[in-house]
């Protein structure tokens, strides 16, 4: 901005104040604030398009009733939370994150010691990045119709080599997700 356009800004403030609160008078501070920011961006973008208005006391008076005049319908939509939202209790649970990343951690370690190919597949069927199975062929260097059979005798490994070293977990009834006596 040029030194003019800084002395307009500067001229153009009380006015701004001034019609915030005429619009909005019963406004906490935080929404004349908002009022007034919107205004300014509102500037900001017709510069940007159009260039200064040719008066800009009259542009900032229209601008300000208009932004007033949104605030007041969306604030008619807007339902404040009594409280704020519980979270999830499963989500911020730390007994649970650090039973999932041990779990993680024993898959992963497991997949390593996996013969052959299987780790780098495995490792590519887990990969966040959700690879087609064309990729993962392309990948490898082998052709996507043996992948099929590839994964198959590989999560055989893994599932022999967990079931040795895992506690095997009770599907249903009360003791869900407890180990299983032998």
């Amino acid at each position: 901005m040029t030194t003019y356009d800084t002395r307009v800004l500067d001229a153009l403030r009380p006015l701004l104040t001034a019609e915030a609160h005429a619009e909005l008078p019963a406004a906490g501070l935080d929404d004349l604030a908002d009022l007034e920011q919107d205004v300014w961006l509102r500037l900001l973008e017709r510069l940007a398009v159009q260039g200064p208005p040719a008066d800009p006391a009259a542009w900032l008076t229209r601008t300000v009733h208009a932004e007033a005049r949104r605030l007041r319908r969306t604030g008619l939509r807007e339902q404040p939370c009594a409280t704020e939202p519980a979270a999830d209790p499963r989500e911020s649970d730390p007994e649970r994150h650090t039973l999932a990343r041990e779990r993680a951690r024993t898959l992963h370690a497991v997949v390593r010691r996996l013969p052959g190919r299987c780790p780098r597949l495995i490792g590519a069927l887990l990969s966040p990045h959700d690879l087609t199975y064309r990729e993962i062929a392309g990948e490898l260097g082998m052709s996507q119709g043996s992948l099929g059979p590839e994964r198959s005798r590989c999560l055989g490994c893994l599932r022999r080599i967990m079931a040795a070293e895992v506690a095997p977990y009770a599907r249903r009834g009360k003791g869900e997700g407890q180990p299983v006596d032998r």
